[in-house]
């Protein structure tokens, strides 16, 4: 097989892709733009998330560990005081 029989046969993917890209053109330049300002916002939101996310971890094992040592130590102090 030729390289010239080669590129004659096409892949169904690439038929769809082709298609999918002719549909794009037929698409206004305002409605592409407002796509991919979508796109965009929702790809440099996903920082904020992730930093949100990794604040909230930290303050709920802060949380956490304080409720830990609290209910410990209060349970030691108030068998100091039923002592006397």
């Amino acid at each position: 097989m030729g390289k010239k029989d080669a590129s004659t046969t096409k892949l169904p993917v690439d038929q769809y892709r082709k298609q999918i890209g002719k549909q794009d053109y037929k698409k206004t330049k305002s409605v592409l733009k407002a796509t991919r300002l979508k796109a965009e916002a929702k790809k440099n939101s996903s920082g904020f998330r992730d930093a949100f996310l990794v604040v909230a971890a930290i303050v709920l094992f802060v949380l956490c560990l304080y409720a830990f040592f609290y209910l410990n130590l209060s349970t030691e102090v108030d068998l100091d005081l039923d002592m006397d």
